[in-house]
């Protein structure tokens, strides 16, 4: 008998005058979620989002509702025509999913439209009382019951529902912007993105591709971990930057203690000019403080150098441990961890320097083409578009060169 399923806000109510557009953008994103599902009405008002299933299966609707960012709860709901009696047979056919014998239970009654027939006391006394007489030995438990039935009564009907299920919370993706997501194959950087995501940035991932040194497999590992991100926000662009020109002139040119410095700074400058291109208005990446050398301190003022974008590094302050639960969690650990070997690996020198000099690294690379090779990537770069649960056949056919 479940009718439709109830999305409760979350942080959206602390946003004042902007609280329509952050509603507004959260609908969009419900629809396309749930664009499979062509028999859906979905109605997103000022309280809370109302999705009638009209037929369709609501388990599979709430299951795709968690891991939408902007919602804080989840409801399978009945709606009933605005009578006691259409009302104490709903509460009663809820009863029957969960009920066990010795549970408890009691009744929630609000009330929109005050000039309903009935006071909240009696609603409450009245549809409690058809459950009891339907479950013999069922008792009624004020505080912290087994089973908690909500009435709310409505100027359009009564909407009843028995169980709250946590969402994804955060804000709706797209309301803080767009961001380029520098997508390696490793575990951090997906964990970045769904931080990101989960404060309302767009993203765009950009991935470094090095052939032959790095493989096809490595490069559909990157866009399947886009994949796993797409479950939390919409469809999502994977630019793949051609980058052998560089590291392969980088390993000819540059000290091994400045190669990954270098390598950082080249692909900083390439995913600023991105997104300026594409109208991005901030750079996300997996950086942890300390992890390994290219994230200490003195190296990140030193790569930083190249752009006064805004670099959000979500992981900054984590732990790897944490970081790992996080990638378990969202479903891309496991692919995280097969072993095919991307960019930021494979030249990867003995030892790195963990405090290069800015005057140093200035010096190697007055003797580099680095604008041509920066203009060059940027010329080869493929975009596709990754959506969820893409055929091989149809990811082959979403890619195209030279979108600018």
């Amino acid at each position: 008998m479940i009718t439709e399923v109830m999305a409760r806000y979350g942080e959206l109510s602390t946003k004042g005058k902007n609280r329509k557009l952050f509603i507004k953008q959260l609908g969009k994103n419900v629809e396309e979620a749930l664009s499979a599902y062509s028999n859906l009405i979905i109605k997103a008002h000022r309280d809370r989002l109302h999705i009638e299933l009209n037929g369709e299966p609501y388990e599979e609707v709430l299951e795709r509702l968690k891991t939408i960012f902007g919602i804080q709860t989840i409801s399978p709901v009945i709606k009933v025509e605005k009578t006691i009696e259409q009302a104490s047979k709903a509460a009663i056919s809820l009863m029957e999913e969960t009920h066990q014998p010795g549970q408890t239970f009691k009744i929630t009654a609000r009330r929109a439209d005050h000039d309903w027939d009935y006071e909240t006391n009696e609603v409450n006394r009245i549809i409690g009382q058809a459950v009891t007489e339907a479950f013999p030995g069922i008792k009624v438990k004020m505080k912290n019951p087994d089973n908690n039935i909500r009435v709310e009564i409505r100027l359009d009907g009564i909407y009843l529902s028995s169980n709250s299920i946590k969402g994804a919370g955060g804000l709706p993706s797209g309301t803080s912007g767009k961001g380029m997501l520098m997508m390696s194959g490793g575990i951090d950087s997906p964990v970045a993105g769904y931080y990101a995501l989960k404060r309302g940035l767009e993203l765009e991932a950009v991935h470094f591709h090095s052939p032959p040194y790095t493989s096809p497999q490595a490069l559909q590992k990157a866009k399947d971990l886009t994949e796993k991100l797409v479950r939390y926000s919409r469809p999502t662009t994977f630019i793949e930057v051609p980058f052998t020109e560089i590291q392969e002139t980088i390993k000819k040119y540059v000290p091994q203690g400045y190669v990954m410095t270098i390598t950082r700074r080249m692909m900083l400058r390439i995913t600023d000019q991105l997104r300026e291109k594409r109208n991005g208005l901030a750079i996300i990446n997996g950086e942890s403080l300390g992890q390994v050398a290219s994230q200490t301190l003195e190296s990140m003022a030193v790569i930083n150098e190249v752009t006064t974008t805004p670099i959000l590094r979500p992981l900054i302050t984590t732990d790897k441990n944490d970081i790992i639960t996080v990638a378990q969690n969202i479903d891309t650990f496991e692919l995280s961890v097969l072993p095919y070997e991307d960019c930021c690996t494979i030249f990867s020198p003995p030892k790195p320097r963990t405090k290069p000099k800015l005057a140093h690294v200035l010096e190697t690379e007055g003797k580099l083409d680095v604008e041509g090779m920066v203009q060059r990537a940027v010329d080869g770069i493929k975009v596709e578009r990754i959506q969820l649960n893409q055929t091989q056949e149809a990811k082959q056919k979403a890619i195209f060169e030279d979108l600018f």
